[in-house]
């Protein structure tokens, strides 16, 4: 190669060197925008927020309104629908199925992070499917709901919802759990509903 064909050379090689140089910041600002996340739009938080509001209203509610009204009763228990349903008055000192019963600080402590993971979760899912947000806030209001008996209630949840069949009880619940349960399944809805990467 002759020291003309160096010359003439030189110049292309530059320029494509300038071209990939200048290219790569556009293609970093892509990744970092794609990267970058997006604060819940209003429509999420007036699905997030009320939702976990009437959810932890109407759970307290009814366990002040059960218990009240069984205690005006006299009575432990009231038939709804014999042979399956009946309002009971139960304080349980542990978690579902009496899971870590008399454990109150271990029981506080997974409640509080448990709603900081719901809210993180909230905070940064930007606007995603409806669903979760929905899923979330029945997350939210459920445990808000038992822990606010945890603190309040001598470390006792308040559970007043029994489903029988002759001698066979399923544990006793409250809306709180139920809520928890509805979350659990609209999770899992939403799983099956998200849209597929294209690869």
């Amino acid at each position: 190669m002759n020291s003309r064909q160096r010359i003439r050379q030189a110049p292309i090689m530059t320029e494509f060197e300038r071209e990939e140089s200048s290219a790569r910041p556009s293609s970093g600002r892509a990744f970092l925008k794609r990267q970058a996340f997006a604060l819940p739009d209003l429509a999420a938080q007036l699905i997030f927020w009320p939702l976990m509001a009437a959810g932890l209203t109407l759970d307290l509610w009814s366990k002040w309104a059960v218990f009240n009204w069984l205690r005006q009763e006299h009575s432990n228990s009231v038939s709804i629908i014999n042979g399956f349903l009946q309002l009971v008055a139960i304080e349980n000192k542990g978690a579902a199925f009496g899971i870590a019963a008399g454990q109150y600080h271990l029981l506080v402590a997974v409640s509080v992070i448990a709603l900081i993971v719901i809210f993180a979760v909230f905070v940064f899912s930007g606007s995603r499917q409806k669903l979760v947000h929905i899923a979330l806030a029945f997350f939210a209001a459920g445990v808000c709901g038992n822990l606010y008996d945890r603190i309040f209630n001598n470390g006792l949840v308040r559970d007043f919802i029994d489903v029988y069949y002759r001698q066979y009880h399923w544990p006793a619940f409250n809306v709180a759990d139920s809520l928890l349960c509805v979350g659990v399944g609209l999770m899992i809805i939403s799983s099956f509903r998200a849209p597929k990467r294209s690869s």
